[in-house]
């Protein structure tokens, strides 16, 4: 039931609470008055209501100034925070306790104005005997109560003055003050919501990687993110409250488009600044209003290349292996890694060479994974697995209608895909020489035109190649461009077959069983003595590619290997029973070898290095050879 307003039922109300409470009508003043510490927290809590309330305290009293009033403000508990007024009536007031911190609820110091007001939620005017204590008889009370845009209690303006001054019209002053200060509040409210909502915002804008502007119906840019301005390289100043136009030369055809309702999303488009062209995804947006008005628009700009880095990191353009990923002791092997490692960094392009399977791409990769450019794509390319009619656009891209089932917006090639990263171009012996010529050009110019096209984009690509073939015979051929090879040997390295490789077969073959047992969820830690020593003396033509496809098919066959190894190179291998088990004009691969080699150094008279060249071995392997079948009285 709502209680009631009549003056004396709330004068009643607010007598009988007092005594419940326990004020003596004889108290000299409040309980209660807070100090130190206490009062300096309420005070902190009650900062902003003070700032706004006190100039229209300020203008209250300059109309009462000299007769003999005195204006104060509590919080929504009654603690006075802040007193104004004339002299002989703020120390009459405080002679009896009534300073900055004192209680004047109804529980401190009885009924009064503030008290009652705050206790019953409304305005209220006490005179005389309408206090409770005695000692406040002297005065007259006027208080209204400020509320919150919520209607919460936030405190209690109050004018008191001596009891002969009391006048109907003192309540209206009061009320018409707290009025006005709760609009400031309201608007200071609002205000600072506004500006957090806008801060908040802005840091919402900064912070999205994507640069976007918004601009009125007349094209004026009227916000634009850090994002942006990073990405076109201008100062947000250059481009706030200008035409869209600088930004976007086609604005107006974009706008025709979504007046007509047509979408503009992820157009690729090319922005010239500060003499560079760049390219950009684009998607344009309508802002409209309840009645389907455009009211505005915002333009989102997304980095091609951080999309083609996206899109590469997720569809396997990316290199996963490392240095630590070669296996192998052997002196040949170490040479290469050190060699490998050692020109990471560089920009220079770089040629492996290498039979079949022997890791070129792996040792590729490990290169890019220990550059600079590790955290960009690295795009590898089958220059020999391509149809020669894709292979131009394949490398280099092609604008929309440049040929017949070209796509919309057009494509970007691998040198752009790998833009800031690495370009892998395995097989490159297999490139038609038309091809050649192109990407030539390319490495010489460092910018790529997609086909159908006549704008550069400027690339930064670190090239790796690799080739099974001698590209030297075939330049003798005419098959392979001098100029392109040379172009592309900047730093060559030769990757040695897994026959050179002493010591590492068994350690290969080792790691393999490890990695195929894990993959197959196999327990094969170990090989049968006797097929380890196949494995072993086996010539590995295929490399390393065809060791670990073997090992794969033994851990599936749990130690078996169902591969035809009883092949010529095989035979003559000790058996089980440690019989060896010969068959007329069949040696051991040793032995094939040793004869191999005395038939070569007899018919080149002695030239070691003349040897080696047509064994197909370095000359260190050749006379590491030679000392071990020395060492063993086999020669």
């Amino acid at each position: 039931m709502k209680k009631s307003t009549d003056y004396s039922e709330i004068i009643k109300r607010s007598h009988e609470r007092s005594a419940q409470y326990g004020i003596r009508k004889d108290s000299l003043g409040p309980k209660r008055i807070l100090k130190g510490l206490e009062l300096e927290e309420t005070l902190r809590k009650n900062e902003t209501l003070v700032q706004i309330a006190k100039p229209f305290m300020e203008i209250l009293y300059d109309v009462l100034r000299g007769s003999g009033f005195s204006i104060y403000i509590t919080d929504s508990n009654g603690i006075v925070l802040e007193i104004i007024g004339d002299e002989d009536i703020v120390e009459g007031q405080a002679s009896v306790g009534i300073v900055e911190g004192a209680d004047m609820s109804e529980k401190s110091v009885g009924t009064n104005s503030m008290g009652a007001a705050l206790s019953e939620d409304c305005s209220i005017q006490t005179s005389g005997e309408d206090h409770y204590i005695t000692a406040f008889y002297i005065w007259t009370c006027s208080a209204a109560i400020i509320h919150d845009r919520n209607e919460a209690i936030l405190g209690c303006l109050n004018l008191t003055g001596w009891r002969q001054s009391a006048h109907p019209h003192t309540l209206g002053l009061v009320v018409a003050a707290v009025k006005s200060i709760e609009h400031q509040l309201a608007a200071e409210k609002s205000e600072t919501e506004l500006q957090a909502a806008y801060e908040y915002l802005n840091t919402v804008m900064d912070s999205i990687n994507s640069g976007f502007f918004v601009a009125d119906t007349d094209g004026i840019i009227k916000a634009a993110n850090n994002s942006l301005c990073s990405m076109l390289e201008i100062q947000k100043e250059e481009i706030l409250y200008k035409k869209a136009n600088r930004v976007l030369e086609n604005w107006e055809s974009i706008l025709d488009q979504l007046q007509g309702k047509n979408a503009f999303e992820n157009r690729e488009i090319i922005y010239f600044g500060n003499q560079k062209k760049n390219r950009f995804d684009l998607s344009v947006y309508p802002i409209r209003n309840e009645r389907g008005k455009v009211t505005g628009t915002v333009a989102i700009f997304k980095d091609i290349q951080k999309i083609y880095n996206i899109v590469n990191k997720y569809t396997g353009m990316s290199a996963s292996y490392t240095f630590d990923d070669i296996i192998g002791e052997s002196k040949i092997i170490q040479k290469v890694k050190s060699q490998a490692k050692s020109i990471s960094n560089s920009p220079s392009t770089v040629l492996i060479q290498g039979e079949s399977g022997t890791g070129k791409e792996l040792i590729a990769q490990a290169i890019h994974n220990s550059s600079s450019r590790r955290n960009n794509s690295f795009i590898a390319i089958n220059c020999g697995g391509i149809p020669k009619n894709l292979i131009e656009s394949e490398l280099f891209g092609y604008e929309e209608g440049a040929f017949t089932g070209a796509k919309r917006g057009g494509h970007p090639g691998k040198f752009e895909l790998a833009n800031g990263g690495t370009l892998f171009l395995d097989e490159i012996g297999e490139m038609p020489l038309d091809m050649q010529v192109s990407l030539l050009r390319v490495l010489q110019e460092g910018c790529v035109h997609r086909l159908g096209g006549s704008k550069c984009t400027l690339t930064d690509v670190r090239i790796i190649a690799a080739t099974n073939k001698d590209l030297k015979k075939e330049i003798q051929r005419g098959t392979f461009r001098e100029d392109l090879y040379y172009r592309l040997s900047v730093i060559p390295i030769q990757v040695p077959p897994l026959r050179e490789r002493e010591g590492d077969v068994e350690m290969l073959i080792n790691h393999f069983l490890k990695v195929k047992a894990m993959k197959l969820g196999k327990s094969l830690k170990k090989l049968p003595p006797h097929t380890l020593e196949k494995l072993v003396r086996y010539s590995w033509p295929g490399n390393i590619r065809e060791m670990e496809n073997c090992i794969e098919n033994i851990v599936n066959m749990d130690g078996n290997a169902s591969l035809p190894f009883e092949a010529p190179c095989l035979e003559g291998i000790p058996s089980e029973s440690g019989e060896r088990q010969l068959t007329y004009d069949m040696y051991t691969l040793e032995e094939w070898e040793k004869k191999a080699i005395i038939s070569c150094i007899e018919k080149c008279e002695g030239n070691i290095t003349k040897a080696a060249q047509v064994l197909g071995i370095n000359r260190s392997t050749l006379h590491a050879k030679i000392n071990r079948y020395r060492k063993n009285n086999l020669i």
